[in-house]
């Protein structure tokens, strides 16, 4: 969910620059919305607050206490004995969870897969958003560690609050663009807290190189005191800001706290490690034991979007290793069809992979 970048712009996660979206405000993009299904019941939306002390004290200053979408099934309210698997949906750079709802369409798409019989289920979307725009769901003393937050904080406040089943083999992980890099990432690292994965369209998967060189970001950094002052950078630039915080940060750096992939418009060799080292396709051979432990995993990317050359590797990459897992392309941009896939594909995916009785093994 991003708009595209020029081409000039050094930035390694140049998966994010092929995510091209339209619209008047930078992020936002219309997604297909599926066709009502009659007689779906309605969920309830809730709206919360979670607070985070695993984003405590982070160096750009993102709000610990996270807004967090919570959809809760037609029988909450009147089956108060039942216990119910979770979803957790991650999303893209540059918007938060409520445009990432509207994306998705939920509560539509919800109620739609629950008419068409997949098992009912809460869906957990928590905000991600940072100063630049995205926190990659990576683990740093600048943006803080997001990995953790929804690894950890969230889900222990979701057990604690709400009727679920606190097991991993009850818990999914899915997430589009970032999000999908996040369910990448967070999955590998995190197989005991999750049971199954479903990855869409995810960007920066492989270790990137600089681009052209382009001074203009590092000028307008330098320059800069505060977020405020880097505003009018394009959009890319400001990606690049989000990635260089999640996977450079620097704490001697003062005021954003974060090291770029050049100097000068020269590559620096000592960033590029950090940035390949935060890349899945770099340490998925790391974490081949914890993958094999998901009851499921799913990959999609439509076929007009430039990131379907990374998710076929990821799924080749697991082939390789003899972990399950399935691949789709489909007709579709990288955010045209994601309404659709969520009611169709990615909730009826949970159906089946997640645990919903204590007959489940």
């Amino acid at each position: 969910m991003l708009a595209c970048l020029p081409t000039p712009l050094p930035i390694i996660a140049v998966g994010i620059a092929l995510l091209a979206v339209t619209g008047p405000v930078a992020g936002q993009v219309q997604t297909e919305v599926p066709t009502p299904i009659a007689g779906a019941r309605a969920v309830v939306v809730e709206r919360i607050t979670v607070r985070g002390p695993s984003l405590e004290g982070n160096l750009e200053g993102n709000d610990p206490n996270r807004a967090v979408l919570v959809f809760l099934p037609p029988s909450y309210a009147t089956e108060t004995r039942r216990r119910y698997p979770v979803v957790y949906a991650l999303h893209g750079y540059s918007i938060g969870a409520e445009q990432w709802g509207r994306e998705i369409h939920v509560p539509q798409t919800i109620e739609g897969a629950f008419a068409q019989g997949a098992a009912e289920m809460i869906v957990v979307l928590p905000d991600s958003k940072t100063r630049h725009g995205g926190s990659m769901y990576s683990s740093g003393p600048t943006v803080g560690d997001f990995e953790r937050f929804v690894a950890h904080d969230l889900v222990a406040y979701i057990d604690a609050h709400y009727r679920t089943r606190p097991d991993r083999r009850s818990r999914g992980l899915v997430g589009h663009s970032m999000g999908g890099y996040g369910a990448t990432r967070i999955g590998m690292k995190h197989a005991d807290v999750f049971g199954s994965l479903y990855i869409m369209s995810p960007c920066c998967l492989s270790p990137r190189g600089p681009g052209q060189p382009n001074s203009d970001i590092e000028k307008t950094l330098a320059s800069a005191t505060r977020t405020e002052d880097l505003t009018a950078l394009p959009f890319g630039a400001r990606a690049q800001l989000a990635a260089s915080a999640a996977w450079a940060a620097n704490p001697k750096a003062p005021p954003f706290y974060l090291d770029l992939p050049t100097r000068d418009g020269t590559p620096r060799s000592d960033v590029l490690a950090r940035f390949a080292a935060n890349a899945p396709l770099a340490f998925v051979d790391q974490w081949i034991g914890p993958l094999r432990r998901y009851r499921g995993i799913a990959i999609d990317v439509g076929d007009q979007d430039g990131l379907g050359a990374d998710a076929r590797a990821l799924h080749e990459a697991l082939d390789r290793y003899g972990i399950a897992n399935t691949f789709e392309v489909y007709p579709g941009t990288h955010t045209s069809r994601i309404a659709v896939r969520f009611q169709q594909h990615v909730l009826p995916f949970f159906h089946r992979t997640l645990c919903a009785d204590d007959a489940c093994r």
